[in-house]
C-alpha cells in the first residue's frame, strides 16, 4: 500500500532542495518525536548513489538505520528511492503557498498504516519548520555529517 504526507514549506526552492539533501541539515531535522534524533547521515545525491541515516533514542535505548539507493533525480523537482524492497518518491511543487512536498511511500508490515503515516508526517513537519526557522546549513548537498 502507498501512503502519501505533505507539508508546505515558505521559503524558495534551493533552500529546501538543499535542506532535503544536506547531511549536516538532515541530521537537525530527521525525528519524528522530541526523544529520537538522527546522529549521523550520509548523501549520495546522484541516480545510483546510496543515502544513509542513524535513528537512535536519546536514552540510547534503541536505533536504526534507514538506507537506499536513489533511483531517479530531478533537480528542485523530484527525487526517488529505493529501501529495501520499498521505494519512496518525493516531489517538489511552487505553489501559491510555497513549496509543497510530497512523500509516497510503501508501506511495511510491522506497523500500522495510521502509525507509518504519523511517523513520517512528523518528520516532514520538522523539515519544514526547520527550513523555514533559517538553520540551514551553509555547506553543499553531498558528503556526510555526525551530530
Amino acid at each position: 500500500m502507498k501512503i502519501i504526507v505533505e507539508t508546505t514549506v515558505k521559503a524558495p526552492i534551493e533552500q529546501v532542495w538543499r535542506a532535503y539533501t544536506t547531511p549536516e541539515d538532515i541530521v537537525q531535522w530527521n525525528t519524528a518525536s522530541d526523544d529520537w534524533h538522527t546522529i549521523k547521515a550520509a548523501v549520495d545525491l546522484r541516480e545510483g548513489g546510496t543515502f544513509s541515516s542513524r535513528m537512535e533514542a536519546k536514552d540510547g535505548s534503541r536505533g536504526f538505520d534507514f538506507a537506499g539507493t536513489y533511483t531517479k533525480i530531478v533537480k528542485h523537482e523530484l527525487i526517488e528511492y529505493s529501501f529495501g524492497d520499498r521505494t519512496a518518491r518525493v516531489e517538489f511543487a511552487d505553489t501559491i503557498q510555497g513549496i509543497r512536498v510530497r512523500v509516497t511511500f510503501d508501506s511495511e508490515s510491522t506497523n500500522p498504516i495510521e502509525a507509518q503515516r504519523g511517523g513520517w508526517q512528523a518528520i516532514l513537519n520538522n523539515f519544514a519548520r526547520h527550513v523555514e526557522a533559517g538553520r540551514l546549513t551553509r555547506t553543499a548537498g553531498r558528503g556526510s555529517a555526525a551530530a
